[in-house]
């Protein structure tokens, strides 16, 4: 018996705009391949990335790669609200679990932050942009992992004075919160749940491992963003983001 649609393995490849046949070569099609062992018969489901999939069947594999037939398209809609998470860098391969974690509960959109107590510095060009292909590699692999269509962007890094801009451009129908241990404000009360419930975006900002400064927190809050505590226990940069993902999503229709 076939698999159903939602537990079949997801891979990654361009979609033909017209036709019933898909080829999935690269790295994706030597995943499938070499390292899964699918077979001629098998379904498996290849999506762009950007939430457009085709589950197909295999009709033939050529060495690293395998031409599969479509039998049905289809595409995840768009997540209401969208979730962001701009995350100081943390130190280690701790940006990695960070990132695979808040990939495997639905984030949309991470913003490294190069806040300024930051052990971790990406210092140059050249760094932040390897900080960021590796952290786009994570995104790729850990949407695999969970069955999304889409991978999240991981996008350019910015400093405090480039995420206070960021909050500022999010006014109508986008909602900004600081996680901050030291407020006294909980999550759960700061935001009203017909505020979160209209709310087209919510910016979530995770600080690094040293804290976020008091001039950091008068920035953001200066442009628009609201400190708020996630809950009683201190938790580490690198899971208070997926924590607090967990809490907005389901909270709203995203889980419905």
């Amino acid at each position: 018996m076939a698999r159903a649609s939602a537990y079949l393995p997801v891979f990654f490849g361009p979609l033909p705009e017209q036709g019933d046949l898909v080829q999935l070569t690269g790295d994706d099609g030597a995943h499938a391949v070499r390292v899964r062992r699918t077979r001629v018969g098998e379904q498996l489901r290849i999506a762009d990335t950007y939430g457009r999939y085709a589950d197909c069947e295999v009709l033939s594999l050529e060495g690293r790669s395998l031409t599969a037939r479509i039998l049905r398209r289809g595409a995840e809609p768009e997540p209401a609200p969208r979730i962001l998470v701009a995350q100081a860098l943390p130190k280690g391969d701790r940006g990695a679990l960070a990132v695979e974690l808040m990939t495997e509960a639905g984030v949309d959109e991470i913003i490294p932050w190069q806040s300024a107590t930051c052990v971790a510095r990406w210092a140059d060009a050249a760094k932040a942009e390897k900080g960021r292909a590796k952290w786009s590699a994570t995104a790729r692999e850990a949407a695999k992992q969970s069955r999304r269509a889409r991978v999240p962007v991981i996008a350019d890094a910015v400093d405090t004075a480039g995420l206070a801009r960021l909050v500022g451009e999010r006014t109508a129908g986008r909602l900004a919160l600081v996680l901050h241990e030291s407020t006294s404000a909980p999550i759960a009360e700061a935001v009203a749940p017909a505020r979160l419930a209209e709310a087209a975006e919510v910016l979530l900002v995770v600080g690094p491992e040293g804290g976020i400064t008091t001039d950091e927190i008068a920035a953001l809050e200066a442009a628009g963003a609201t400190s708020v505590r996630l809950g009683p226990e201190v938790l580490r940069t690198s899971t208070a983001g997926v924590v607090a993902a967990t809490w907005v999503a389901s909270r709203t229709a995203r889980w419905s």
